[in-house]
């Protein structure tokens, strides 16, 4: 599988992972989806699986070569370096988008997000009372998970590895929105936005030669925040996908049909026209929102007002449709090549 890769393939898996990097980072999107719709969700699925008993008796017997071609190595390799990238440069470039133009960003995810659901349902034939009751539980429980709570903030490390752990499932399972689960657990602006900066502070540093960061206690706090959250994301990783395979193995159909529930229900969350509401809690402590602002009350949503605005809004949702479709023709282009 891994030689008959050419230049461009590596190239386009580099940047499926820095699509599902940033999709990772955005509360309500799932870099699943991406996978999903891209074509390469079951391959990365299965590949993680590898990651077994086996694939680390190669590793004590020193046959690095061996393990590297059993986990499919140079896919995951490619895609998790394009995810790590991702974090240090689109996902910047997010953040300042949604700050920026905040509207428009959620215009584009909420087009792709209705495009996904085209791209999963228009080859599902295999409806029946199982695989409605599945979507139906689906679209139940995405919904009701937008309407949660956030926690407040938590840096207890057994905390940040669980933390880790949970916010993996939204590259194992398209639909469920890692960072938005982050939010609801308080940690969002802890890991993915505060840890992340220490780490991109800290390579700066290091490149640059000053090594005062390890007198600074915040920073190393930082660091081993990150270094946890990492581990856990990992391990997280490997155990939903050992999940997920079996049951896209044993139950396909019904797995196919949550996860298009899962997408449907999260479009509550990435609809464009939403507003937050900030107040204080009576006891006068807070919470805090994906920003980091003192708050809050869930998204109040409403209906699009009738504006220029609004329209150049409604293009942005047709681009996010087009951005999928232009995904899956790549994705059956690919397909069609290999076989």
């Amino acid at each position: 599988m891994q030689s008959t890769r050419t230049l461009s393939d590596k190239v386009f898996i580099f940047l499926k992972g820095l699509g599902m990097g940033a999709a990772n980072k955005v509360p309500g999107v799932s870099g699943g989806v991406v996978a999903f719709v891209a074509g390469f969700y079951e391959e990365f699925i299965y590949s993680l699986q590898k990651i077994n008993g086996k694939a680390f008796k190669l590793i004590i017997n020193g046959r690095f070569t061996s393990f590297y071609r059993y986990i499919n190595g140079r896919f995951l390799g490619l895609l998790f370096l394009g995810m790590i990238f991702s974090y240090f440069s689109v996902s910047k470039v997010l953040d300042y988008l949604i700050a920026n133009f905040e509207l428009y960003v959620w215009s584009v995810f909420f087009g792709m997000i209705i495009g996904s659901i085209y791209y999963i349902s228009k080859d599902f034939k295999d409806w029946n009372i199982k695989t409605i009751i599945a979507l139906v539980i689906g679209i139940a429980i995405g919904i009701s998970i937008s309407f949660l709570d956030p926690a407040k903030e938590n840096d207890n490390l057994w905390f940040v590895f669980f933390c880790g752990i949970i916010s993996v499932s939204g590259m194992a399972l398209p639909g469920f929105s890692g960072s938005f689960i982050l939010i609801l657990l308080g940690n969002y602006v802890l890991l993915l936005v505060d840890s992340v900066n220490a780490l991109y502070d800290t390579m700066f540093d290091i490149f640059t030669g000053d090594f005062s960061f390890t007198e600074n206690p915040v920073r190393i706090r930082m660091l081993k925040v990150i270094a946890v959250f990492t581990f856990g994301s990992f391990a997280g990783l490997v155990t939903f996908s050992h999940l997920i395979s079996y049951v896209l193995k044993h139950y396909k159909n019904i797995t196919l049909s949550v996860i298009m529930g899962f997408i449907i229900g999260s479009l509550g969350v990435v609809w464009p026209w939403k507003k937050t509401l900030y107040k204080t809690i009576e006891d006068g402590s807070f919470l805090l929102d994906s920003t980091g602002e003192k708050v809050i009350e869930n998204f109040k949503r409403f209906i699009p007002e009738f504006s220029t605005e609004s329209f150049i809004a409604i293009a942005y949702i047709v681009l996010g449709i087009l951005i999928v479709l232009a995904l899956e023709w790549y994705g059956q282009k690919t397909r069609t090549i290999n076989v």
